[in-house]
């Protein structure tokens, strides 16, 4: 018959708790269990809250963007409108003082006589065609060319239009480089159509 077994004692004669070594192990690695749990956590939320900052970040450029995008865009429609006005201006002058010539010119010939008359409103009609010929560029080249209007400006109004002139210049490149991509888009889908019905008409 075999003997019971007892428990090994330590070399002071006390013997050998298992089970106080075996919860003592269970207790130590529920704590490193449980603390790599909260380092876990600690990181994700630090983690959540970096990007909720970067979020937020993203969120205010974009509002900002939009704001500067919004007064830049109220500042060239008033430029604009005061360019106009400007410009409507100047062709009122101009089409009153030409219909005040206009007048003056037909009393004139008025007073003529039949052939002499006929003979110079004839050569006046050409020269009124000419000079429509070189109002119609002078108007255009003031269309394209945007008046400084600085000569009473004043430091702060010089750093203002400046301002302006760069962010217009920002604008125009920016609409350049769309109508760049959309006219390389649109030539690609053309050559496309073209493919295909040079491709349809050869089967």
């Amino acid at each position: 018959m075999v003997s019971q077994l007892a428990a090994p004692k330590n070399p002071e004669g006390d013997r050998v708790d298992f089970d106080d070594i075996h919860r003592k192990r269970m207790e130590k690695d529920l704590l490193e269990l449980q603390t790599l749990i909260d380092v876990h956590f600690d990181q994700r939320k630090k983690e959540e809250e970096e990007l909720i900052g970067l979020k937020d970040r993203i969120d205010n450029r974009r509002s900002e963007r939009a704001e500067q995008q919004r007064v830049r865009a109220e500042k060239e429609r008033d430029r604009q409108t005061r360019i106009a006005e400007e410009r409507q201006r100047k062709e009122d002058e101009e089409a009153k003082k030409r219909a005040d010539d206009d007048a003056k010119k037909k009393k004139v010939l008025s007073n003529m006589g039949a052939h002499f008359g006929g003979f110079l409103a004839k050569a006046e009609q050409r020269r009124g065609k000419r000079q429509t010929g070189r109002e119609i560029k002078k108007k255009t080249l003031a269309e394209r060319r945007k008046p400084l209007a600085i000569d009473n400006l004043r430091e702060d109004g010089l750093r203002e239009r400046a301002k302006e002139m760069w962010e217009w210049i920002y604008q125009l490149e920016s609409d350049k480089f769309d109508l760049t991509e959309k006219t390389r888009r649109q030539k690609y889908e053309i050559n496309i159509l073209l493919n295909r019905i040079s491709h349809a008409q050869k089967l």
